[in-house]
């Protein structure tokens, strides 16, 4: 395993260090100052359309598709330290990249199981950022955690207008990342095409819900630690009242939802924890910073023993998870996600946890500063915490991990 950084990833990261620098970091207070200002705290500030025609000049632009006609074509080992810079500033950078969830996975699967029409329709602007997009799975009355759990049905029906065949949606959706956010224009929605059907892992579809199909209402957005996650397009519950669309609508096959769930979120994972590892260098970097500012019971926090603690176990850890990420990725790249498997829930479960725990000494070392608006420490906390829920919560991971294990001795 050579997890040397090659030259195109070299160039890349000088230049999405310095856009960061130049552009992203001060942009920061702009967007805030700009969203207060704005009709609906769901429009996007002028600065995010700025710095994507910003990033896209500067060819920093689907960084994440491995796939070169679509996207930048990189493998995920040479993706994996750019991520990580945009995990820096989490709300602005990988929007304005168009490298932003839920986006980046809907993208993903509209490359690999999207027909021609769905293709020009959906992905085309998306791949462009002209529009946003959302991913409806989980859902309020159910373990979600589950995925076969899912009630939302998906009926085939004949249009009685034209003798058509469509499909028609009946279900309550929450948490669907993006779909606050007005540019949000179409649904990945996924439900049960065929509930009685023997094998649970085949009565899962998905289809393509446009945002203004009648029955489709966008009912509330969701608070995650009391943040409505803005950038994001926030976290909305959603109701689908007999929305009906066309057959053509359909992604893939008729049961092959679960599958196409399974490959969109395999590069998801890995995704959430190479930006965690740049939430957490934020994390030690505002510590450090901190430490050398301030004095306390007459010396420097950094002479404190036990902040010196803090930031040695901080850049320990660090370390230990961006080799397993890397990992990760090379054998991502190397033997495929299915390959991968037990590496990608290993550093679910082990990244979230991990930077947790090092943004949550960061904002015991800021005291009350740590919880303000003042720093981006509160609003890191909880994107990190999420991220032990999100795309499966630990346990599941932890389930399926040590089932594996398992089976060598068995």
């Amino acid at each position: 395993m050579d997890f040397a950084f090659d030259a195109r990833t070299e160039e890349l990261r000088a230049k999405l260090l310095a856009f960061m620098d130049e552009y992203v970091y001060p942009a920061e207070a702009v967007a805030e100052e700009q969203r207060a200002a704005l009709a609906s705290p769901w429009d996007t500030p002028a600065v995010v359309e700025e710095l994507k025609a910003e990033a896209r000049g500067q060819g920093l632009w689907n960084l994440f598709l491995p796939d070169a006609e679509y996207g930048a074509g990189l493998t995920n080992l040479q993706y994996a330290p750019l991520a990580e810079i945009t995990g820096r500033s989490p709300q602005l950078a990988p929007t304005v990249t168009n490298c932003a969830a839920p986006d980046t996975g809907n993208m993903e699967v509209l490359t690999q199981f999207g027909d021609e029409q769905q293709k020009k329709q959906w992905l085309e602007p998306l791949l462009a950022g002209e529009i946003r997009s959302a991913f409806a799975m989980t859902e309020p009355e159910v373990a979600s955690s589950d995925a076969t759990n899912i009630t939302t049905r998906i009926e085939r029906s004949t249009n009685g207008t034209d003798g058509t065949d469509d499909y028609v949606i009946t279900g309550r959706k929450w948490y669907i990342s993006g779909a606050m956010n007005p540019d949000c224009k179409i649904f990945i929605v996924m439900g049960k095409t065929d509930p009685d059907g023997e094998d649970i892992r085949r009565q899962q579809s998905m289809v393509l819900v446009p945002r203004d199909t009648p029955g489709v209402t966008v009912k509330r957005a969701m608070k995650v630690f009391g943040y409505e996650d803005h950038y994001h397009g926030g976290h909305a519950e959603v109701i689908f009242d007999h929305a009906r669309v066309p057959v053509t609508n359909l992604i893939g096959e008729e049961g092959g939802g679960f599958a196409i769930a399974q490959a969109r979120l395999g590069p998801g994972r890995i995704h959430h924890c190479m930006r965690l590892i740049g939430m957490a260098e934020r994390a030690i970097e505002l510590m450090c910073r901190r430490a050398v500012s301030r004095d306390a019971f007459g010396k420097a926090l950094a002479q404190q023993g036990v902040v010196h603690n803090w930031i040695a176990d901080a850049r320990v850890t660090v370390e230990q998870l961006r080799l397993l990420v890397l990992k990760t990725a090379w054998l991502m790249d190397t033997v495929g996600n299915r390959g991968a498997h037990a590496e990608i829930q290993a550093i679910k479960i082990a990244t979230p946890r991990a930077v947790v725990d090092i943004i949550d000494r960061a904002i015991q070392l800021h005291g009350a500063g740590g919880v303000s608006q003042d720093f981006p420490l509160a609003e890191l906390y909880a994107g990190a915490r999420t991220l032990m829920i999100a795309d499966g919560p630990d346990e599941v991971h932890q389930r399926s991990l040590a089932r594996r294990e398992l089976k060598k001795y068995l």
